[in-house]
C-alpha cells in the first residue's frame, strides 16, 4: 500500500517580499464595488468636514468604505467592525493593512 502523500503546509515560512493582498480580494467582490463607489465620490464632500489640527485623523474615503462594507456584510458593532480590519481579508485591503483599533 503506497504511502499517503500531503502538500507541505509552510504556514512559519518568513517571505522576502510581503504580498500584495489585493490580488487576494476577488474582482466584483463586495470590497471592491465599495472602494469604487466610495472613489467616484468628490472627495471634498468628505475632507470638507475636518477643522484640522490634532494628531492625524484616519483617511475620510477609508473610514467610510469600511463602514459601508461592515453594513453591506451584516456587521454593525463597532468593535465588530475593528476585528474584521484584522481578520478579513476584504477589511485589510480597504483599509490598507492599517487595521483600526475600537
Amino acid at each position: 500500500m503506497p504511502e499517503p502523500r500531503f502538500k507541505p503546509c509552510m504556514q512559519d515560512q518568513p517571505m522576502l517580499l510581503p504580498p500584495d493582498i489585493g490580488d487576494l480580494v476577488p474582482e466584483g467582490s463586495m470590497p471592491r464595488v465599495v472602494d469604487m463607489v466610495v472613489r467616484s465620490i468628490d472627495r471634498s464632500t468628505l475632507t470638507a468636514l475636518y477643522p484640522g489640527g490634532g494628531a492625524p485623523a484616519h483617511d475620510p474615503q477609508m473610514m467610510l468604505k469600511v463602514v459601508l462594507l461592515a453594513y453591506a456584510s451584516g456587521i454593525y458593532s463597532s468593535r465588530a467592525i475593528a476585528r474584521a480590519t484584522r481578520e478579513n481579508v476584504g477589511f485589510l485591503w480597504i483599509c490598507g493593512m492599517r487595521p483600526l483599533d475600537h
